[in-house]
């Protein structure tokens, strides 16, 4: 007789590949790491394999651990989308949409699209992550979340753009600096004689700044480097230099009069995209799909700043 597999032991398998140790697998299920170990051993034992290496930094699949862990991921999806389907019978009375993003996107996404989402549909909850490009690109590959706002992504074949606009990168400065009094868009030389602060280079801005580099054979040395926008805001507007950002970033600041975002004269930058995007191959939940629409419809960062038709794929 085969042996059967214990989704729930599967599971303790699952959350410790996740978070990366069994100790921390415990944790997020409150309960005692012995209990976690044990379950793991159990079903190593009923299937008679290796499921899990432990290492001095914690533990990673084996092939056959990483079998059940995508077995997992996919099943736990496969509910997810159950039952929302369950849900759409009732009218979209109840339900729940996993949005990751970048930080950039966060007081566009917070204007009028969710208000008027919630709206129309009050019952319905949102858990919103903040990540760089790379981590909302993997989230959103492995069914953590519906619906994923990145900028400037790497073309990757799990990942469908729902809609894609050009949003140049800018350079930020309070207004009347001298990048903002030039009689010309500013190029990338004139915008590094100044301090700058900067993304992480995990992050979709700074992964395109750093190949405008290459293209105009320079090297930026950034004063700042952060993983927050918010605190890039603060570096400009306290006077302490400059940044390169997309104008969606900064939108709130810039309609108030406290900062001025102006286009770079610089091909690669002056061509980086905003995206919406979702697992190739996933049919949305119609709460997601919604969501969805509404953003594409309502967010500035995915209005053409060229008035030109937006890349828009249903």
């Amino acid at each position: 007789m085969e042996p059967s597999i214990d989704d729930r032991r599967v599971r303790y398998l699952y959350e410790a590949v996740t978070v990366g140790s069994v100790r921390a697998a415990a944790d997020k299920m409150d309960l005692n790491a012995s209990v976690v170990s044990r379950q793991i051993a159990q079903l190593e034992a009923e299937l008679a394999i290796p499921l899990m290496e432990r290492h001095g930094r914690g533990v990673k699949p084996t092939d056959a651990g990483q079998m059940l862990v995508d077995y997992f991921r996919q099943h736990r999806a496969h509910q997810d989308d159950l039952m929302t389907k369950l849900q759409e019978v009732r009218g979209l009375a109840r339900g729940h949409i996993d949005l990751v993003l970048g930080e950039g996107f966060v007081s566009d996404l917070m204007s009028s699209p969710l208000q008027n989402f919630w709206k129309q549909y009050p019952e319905l909850t949102v858990t919103m992550h903040l990540a760089g490009t790379n981590d909302v690109l993997r989230q959103v590959a492995e069914d953590v979340a519906h619906i994923g706002l990145v900028y400037n992504p790497p073309v990757i074949p799990s990942i469908r753009s729902r809609a894609a606009v050009r949003q140049p990168m800018c350079a930020i400065t309070v207004p009347g600096h001298p990048l903002a009094e030039l009689q010309r868009q500013p190029l990338l030389k004139h915008v590094c004689a100044y301090p700058l602060a900067l993304m992480h280079g995990s992050y979709g801005t700074r992964q395109v700044i750093a190949l405008a580099e290459q293209m105009e054979r320079i090297r930026i040395e950034p004063t700042l480097i952060t993983d927050s926008i918010s605190v890039i805001k603060q570096f400009v507007k306290a006077g302490l230099g400059v940044s390169l950002l997309p104008a969606f970033a900064v939108t709130q600041e810039v309609d108030a009069g406290e900062l001025v975002a102006l286009p770079i004269d610089q091909r690669l930058l002056a061509g980086a995209e905003a995206h919406i995007v979702t697992r190739l191959g996933r049919q949305l939940p119609m709460a997601a799909n919604q969501l969805l629409l509404q953003l594409i419809s309502e967010m500035r960062a995915f209005r053409d700043t060229r008035q030109n038709k937006e890349k828009i794929r249903t």
